[in-house]
């Protein structure tokens, strides 16, 4: 009797510490800090600048039905591309974004009888990617238009991606959003210098062992590299490679389409039977006077110029302490939060006070993130600081778009030799509260 009252006793003392382990565990979990997710609601970007006149309005409008046309081999396409249209890579969560939820590169691979086969990297809810191969730097585009309708007799292959996956020679890049490009690109020079030696900033970035750099306008141009000789900063791209949102355009429309233009007129790909038209594909009319005669990088570089920055959301009492957290983390010190523009010929860019969040200098990210391929003056461990502006409804993040969560992100910031290393230490002796806030506070951007 007695030992059946203990056995009793003590089932019911078990199932007690299993009810509250249970409701121990359920509570930690529910007190974990977490990535909330993209931002619902309207798209808080794509479009044209706050005090644009009538013209200049007309141009933007102009300028983005150009950026989210579909090109055909007639138009320049291939031979070897990556995507048919700009606005298939930029496209979260509006015209100029990121990475959409359905990758757009599943049903270019196909379209028009092409023959593609879809590389084990690239899936349907997966980012966009291009993919570079370290051994030699370069981007080797996914597709060719072999077994297009309108691309007959060109019969040249894809990469063996499965070969270079094995040998681990292929790293990947995603698109990065051009929102604000053009208030980017009116910040001078002295003004992102002045902004990141500023001795608030700098005092903190010695404590936290921060050492950017700005990646100049100084090496010799080679296939990979478009760095001129000027001297100037460039802000542009993941390592900071490119000067200009002309520059970035002309490359990515050569790069990722396999158009031919002004800026980059030579062929990728030079097999005869894959030439369906004459060179620069895409090039100014100069038998014209009409606004259609300018070229499409012409135009997609000023849908960039013109195009607005993010709008944040509007703050609450979580994301106005994560803004707080985000400071005493050190994260500000490399995403700085604003910078000025100076004086320009378009009105709405002229001496704006703008919030990219990013001190647009290269950093060394450590092992886990490098790439292994230098741009311009960027090694290949050093990337741009990427802006945070907009980041409330992006998808996909690093520069390869290997996650998803925001912890997840601030986590690959922390590898051997990584300049961020101190901040994410910093950031992981944060309350539980002060991290869900500073991540509350990132998706409010």
């Amino acid at each position: 009797m007695i030992e059946s009252m203990a056995g009793w006793v003590a089932g019911r003392a078990t199932v007690v510490l299993l009810i509250l382990g249970s409701s121990v565990t359920d509570a930690a979990a529910q007190t974990a800090p977490q990535d909330p997710g993209v931002r619902g609601g309207p798209p808080g970007a794509g479009q044209p600048l706050t005090g644009l006149n009538p013209q200049e309005l007309a141009f933007f409008d102009l300028a983005k039905d150009a950026f989210m046309e579909v090109d055909d081999v007639a138009e320049g396409l291939g031979p070897r591309f990556n995507l048919d249209s700009c606005a298939g890579c930029h496209a979260q969560p509006a015209v100029g974004g990121s990475s959409p939820s359905i990758n757009p590169q599943i049903a270019a691979a196909t379209r028009a009888g092409a023959r593609n086969v879809i590389p084990s990297f690239i899936t349907l809810n997966g980012p966009v990617r291009e993919a570079r191969f370290p051994s030699d730097g370069g981007v080797h585009d996914l597709f060719t238009i072999a077994g297009r309708s309108d691309a007959l007799g060109c019969n040249i292959a894809q990469p063996d991606f499965a070969t270079e996956l094995a040998r681990n020679n292929v790293i990947f890049r995603i698109p990065t959003p051009v929102f604000g490009a053009g208030l980017i690109a009116a910040t001078p020079d002295e003004n992102l210098i002045a902004d990141a030696a500023a001795p608030a900033v700098d005092d903190r970035r010695q404590q936290l062992r921060i050492a950017g750099v700005f990646n100049r306008q100084k090496k010799t141009q080679d296939a990979f590299q478009n760095n001129g000789n000027d001297g100037t900063i460039s802000r542009f791209g993941w390592k900071a490679q490119n000067k200009s949102v002309a520059i970035f355009a002309g490359e990515a429309y050569n790069v990722e389409q396999g158009v031919t233009n002004e800026l980059f007129p030579n062929e990728r790909q030079g097999d005869p039977s894959c030439q369906f038209t004459t060179h620069p594909e895409d090039h100014t009319d100069i038998g014209s006077t009409s606004l259609a005669a300018l070229s499409d990088v012409v135009l997609f570089a000023k849908f960039m110029d013109l195009l607005a920055a993010p709008v944040p959301a509007p703050p609450t009492a979580s994301s106005t302490a994560g803004q707080q957290a985000f400071m005493k983390a050190g994260c500000d010190v490399c995403h700085i939060p604003q910078h000025t523009t100076g004086a320009s010929s378009i009105t709405a860019l002229n001496y704006v006070t703008h919030f990219p969040y990013s001190d647009f200098q290269v950093h060394d990210m450590g092992n886990g993130l490098a790439d292994g391929i230098p741009q311009g003056e960027a090694s290949g461990s050093q990337f741009r600081t990427a802006p945070l502006w907009g980041l409330g409804q992006r998808i996909f993040f690093l520069h390869d778009g290997r996650t998803t969560d925001l912890l997840q992100v601030i986590r690959a910031h922390n590898s051997p030799q990584s300049e961020a290393s101190t901040s994410v230490s910093a950031f992981n002796s944060l309350t539980p509260q002060e991290k869900q806030d500073l991540l509350n506070f990132l998706r409010s951007l």
